[in-house]
């Protein structure tokens, strides 16, 4: 319960801290800082590794000893119960009135490497009986007990190999959740810089329209224009008004995606920086496949399948058979009316025993279920061969697709420099009245549609490159591994 309350709390905590970004320039970089720290998605990863962190706690906990008190007090029986004549057998009732307590403080170990537990133990008894006006005191002072499964299934040497890969599994887990939050960020920028494009450029061709239109109409009246080009102008000025209402909706919509995402509540006059400087960054594929065998969970999450496949092949075998457990224990016992007596000269008290159980005739239940297990071990393991060619394949050629994104870039860039440029010679032959209204609104699509294609090559480059990142967790601009202090997320 008090778990379950400081959770309750970080997170009511958590949704209440949300920042003001008012009249400011946001890069890509900082939303990303931003949206690891503050977004829903974060959060709930880092929830999900406090949950496997105090698991794992929990697991090297049971490795240690316990320390224990059981008893049980003020037990009172007024009844009649049952004797039987020791001569003649012959039973009769007899009237009870008695009260016992009972105390045992022990100290016990559970043994990974063979399944046993052993146990030291001191143990206090006490009987009252009223009818008689009599008490007696039973102790053993001290007691050494051992009790050990021969051929059981041991689940403690297997959560032994298992925890901590799944520990491991689970920091990887929440790298990579925070490189899910890095490549939706980067989605959410990308649709905001595209919206934004547009509706600065819808608002600066309407301004032109307009210039051109008064330009069009003294032409007109000079007579060195038609009224169908006036008219043609005028309609493009509608049009472009128009846009720029269509897009300046589109725009509201898109922001409220990523600072929502972003949990920040005031964003008013915020406007994006597009990431136009893109490195020039060449990967090797060997090196990238190397980086993401050795970094990523893709082989933990491999030998955590196989362990729990041979997991339940050992214990399909151990459950099969005879079944032996031995116990024991040696210590000192002592009975007296006088507490101070019980403790007085103590016996020896030792006690060894052996039980088994073997199924004469199962109907081949225990031979069927290991074959079971056998075949699923087998089934996991020509699996897990095929997923890792096919792991190493979306590997090459996610590096390959990435490889051609920087040249991709700059011929975007390049297109879009000569598409301003043309439209901006068409814009003057227009005022001159060297080229039609079809001619500029042919030159302006060509200028969009290159911005355009700007940005989403620049989107497709940084999406790619955090994909990339989150299947080798390396951050291939610094060359370093991305890490997480762990331990920080849990206090």
């Amino acid at each position: 319960m008090p778990m379950k309350i400081f959770r309750n709390t970080v997170l009511v905590l958590g949704l209440c801290a949300v920042s003001n970004i008012n009249a400011q320039k946001l890069t890509l970089a900082n939303a990303i800082k931003i949206a690891q720290e503050n977004s829903y998605d974060a959060m709930m990863a880092k929830f999900s590794f406090m949950a496997s962190y105090w698991t794992y706690r929990s697991f090297k906990a049971e490795l240690l000893p316990s320390m224990n008190l059981n008893g049980s007090l003020l037990n009172f029986d007024h009844s009649l119960v049952s004797v039987r004549n020791y001569e003649d057998g012959q039973v009769a009732y007899v009237n009870n009135n008695s009260m016992n307590n009972y105390l045992t403080l022990s100290v016990d170990q559970q043994i990974a490497a063979t399944g046993g537990s052993i146990s030291l133990q001191s143990y206090l008894y006490r009987l009252d009986q009223f009818d008689y006006n009599q008490t007696t005191y039973n102790s053993q002072p001290l007691r050494v007990s051992y009790t050990q499964p021969l051929r059981a299934f041991n689940s403690l040497k297997w959560e032994k190999k298992t925890a901590p890969i799944e520990y491991q599994i689970a920091q990887k887990s929440y790298a990579s959740s925070m490189q899910d939050v890095t490549i939706r960020v980067t989605s959410l920028f990308f649709s905001v810089l595209s919206a934004q494009s547009d509706y600065k450029q819808s608002v600066s061709t309407l301004k032109d329209r307009e210039a051109l239109l008064d330009i069009a109409k003294a032409r007109l009246n000079l007579g060195t224009t038609t009224k169908s080009e006036v008219l043609q102008m005028e309609l493009s000025v509608l049009n472009a008004r128009m846009s720029v209402n269509k897009n300046k909706l589109n725009l509201d919509d898109v922001m409220y995606n990523l600072f929502s995402y972003l949990r920040v509540s005031d964003y008013n006059g915020a406007e994006l920086v597009p990431p136009y400087s893109v490195p020039d960054i060449l990967l090797n594929v060997d090196e990238v496949i190397q980086k993401a065998i050795s970094n990523s969970s893709h082989t933990l999450e491999q030998k955590q399948q196989m362990l729990e496949a041979e997991k339940s092949l050992a214990q399909a075998k151990s459950n099969k058979g005879v079944q032996m457990t031995i116990r024991g224990e040696v210590g000192f016992t002592q009975t007296a009316n006088a507490f101070a007596d019980a403790y007085k000269k103590p016996m020896d008290n030792e006690i060894v025993g052996l039980t088994l159980s073997l199924p004469i005739f199962d109907w081949g239940v225990s031979r069927g279920r290991v074959k079971m297990a056998q075949a699923r071990l087998e089934v996991v393991r020509t699996q897990q061969e095929q997923a890792h060619l096919d792991y190493v394949q979306a590997l090459r050629k996610k590096v390959l697709q990435f490889n051609l994104q920087p040249i991709q870039c700059r011929d975007a860039q390049r297109a879009q420099e000569i598409a301003e440029e043309r439209y901006e010679i068409m814009r003057k032959r227009f005022e001159t009245g060297s080229v039609s209204v079809t001619d500029l609104n042919t030159a302006q699509q060509e200028m969009e549609s290159a911005k355009y294609q700007y940005i989403s090559q620049l989107n497709t480059f940084w999406n790619d490159y955090y994909s990339l990142q989150k299947s080798t967790l390396y951050d291939w601009i610094q060359k370093r591994d991305i890490e997480f202090e762990y331990e920080k997320l849990v206090k």
